[in-house]
């Protein structure tokens, strides 16, 4: 039986992984890496997603098919991790990946587990989504190794598999790392003592969603309080971010500067033009598609982009009529933005509408020369069905963006 890590780390997206890692570099963090011993020969990733440098991902062969294995190293990562791991030892963080079902957010994800083997820490494939039963095996997998843990790591605290698993923590401490911009939302909910809801997030479903919300409710309370320090239970609880962000009720708050990427990557070669970011405000509903198509179409022209870096969750279709309508080359990053943009080439001016990378990508690339510009979403782009709080919500992300460029009225046309 492996011996159970003293630190468990729970991360959703590629993004989390990313923070993870830098957690973990950051001074103060007791994670440090421990070596691992050989992997097994890896075989190739059912998902078939390739990475931009050809080199398909892959995953281990094992018994309990639980990890993705050692996958082709991404450009700028160490060469080979370090050496086998002495026996008996208990790794300090182990990182348990709950991967979605999209290929491009698993392609990602298993490119990051790459990097993080390579660092020296132990990753477990978890699958906990695509069937029935698949959310109580892996609750039954993950449990002894959750309730032995002293410190655990969350990457999406609105997570409803992670509010369940937090439900088994003992931990002495709870540690929270970006899932982009939604730590803003995080913070300020749990300041006002507010149930964990995404802010994009708009009631719906009916009479079955109800008494979904109803039946969920003592898993999600029980969330909301493990995120409250407790001095009596001698529960710390730590957000580890680059949000503009204010720790209340005990909570502690250190900076990711990312330190980390800017260590392993580096620095990137600039090219002469502009690329865009892009987003999936489309895909959650905020933005009507036509009024972002525009939007996309007006910034192309008045900076001279040429490059768009689609995100994990944009569509074929509308990366494809993007396409059409402005002549932008599409790229679908296979690493968070943040590392391809410090490995290069990348554009001297990076635009983007309002999102996590307006307030991480000025701390990847400080002393780089890139200037990172910010669009307003016009209120006009919204949707019908977007949430109340969208407005605001987007507002805020631009409003408190450091060492950004903002973008002028015009630069964000409304469609007619």
């Amino acid at each position: 039986m492996t011996p159970s890590a003293s630190t468990l780390a729970f991360v959703e997206s590629p993004v989390q992984l990313l923070n993870v890692l830098e957690w973990a570099y950051a001074p103060g963090t007791p994670a440090g890496p421990r070596p691992q011993g050989p992997q097994p020969d890896g075989v190739p990733s059912p998902d078939g997603v390739p990475s931009l440098d050809g080199v398909p991902s892959q995953r281990v062969r094992s018994p309990a098919a639980t990890d993705p294995g050692p996958a082709a190293p991404a450009p700028g990562a160490p060469a080979s991790g370090p050496g086998p791991r002495p026996a008996g030892a208990v790794p300090a963080l182990r990182i348990v990946v709950l991967p979605p079902t999209d290929p491009m957010s698993r392609g990602q994800l298993r490119r990051m587990a790459a990097l993080a083997r390579d660092e020296g820490y132990e990753v477990q494939w978890q699958e906990a989504r695509g069937s029935r039963f698949a959310p109580l095996k892996a609750l039954a997998a993950l449990a002894r190794d959750v309730r032995a843990a002293r410190t655990v790591v969350v990457g999406d605290p609105f997570s409803r598999y992670v509010q369940l698993l937090l439900t088994l923590v003992r931990a002495e401490q709870l540690v929270v790392v970006d899932d982009g911009t939604a730590t803003m939302e995080f913070i300020a909910q749990t300041a006002r003592g507010e149930r964990l809801v995404r802010w994009h997030r708009v009631g719906g479903g009916g009479l079955p969603g109800r008494v979904r919300e109803l039946a969920y409710a003592p898993v999600s309370a029980t969330a909301r309080r493990r995120f409250t320090p407790a001095a009596r239970r001698a529960r710390r609880v730590e957000v580890f971010s680059s949000m503009p962000v204010t720790a209340h009720g005990g909570m502690t708050l250190r900076v990711n500067d990312f330190a980390w990427t800017r260590a392993r990557f580096g620095p990137p070669r600039l090219t002469k033009g502009t690329d865009l970011v892009g987003t999936s405000l489309v895909e959650t509903g905020v933005v009507d598609p036509a009024r972002y198509l525009e939007a996309v179409r007006a910034l192309t022209l008045e900076h001279g982009a040429t490059r768009y870096f689609a995100h994990r969750r944009e569509s074929p279709e509308k990366l494809r009529a993007l396409s059409r309508a402005t002549g932008l080359e599409i790229v679908r990053p296979d690493l968070p933005l943040e590392l391809i943009a410090r490995r290069g080439p990348v554009g001297a001016t990076i635009v983007s509408f309002p999102s996590t990378v307006v307030h991480t990508l000025p701390y990847a690339l400080t002393g780089t020369g890139v200037t990172v510009a910010v669009c307003d979403v016009d209120p006009a782009w919204l949707t019908g069905s977007a949430s109340a709080r969208a407005r605001t919500f987007l507002a805020g992300v631009t409003d408190t963006a450091r060492d950004v460029r903002r973008l002028p009225a015009q630069a964000a046309p409304t469609a007619g």
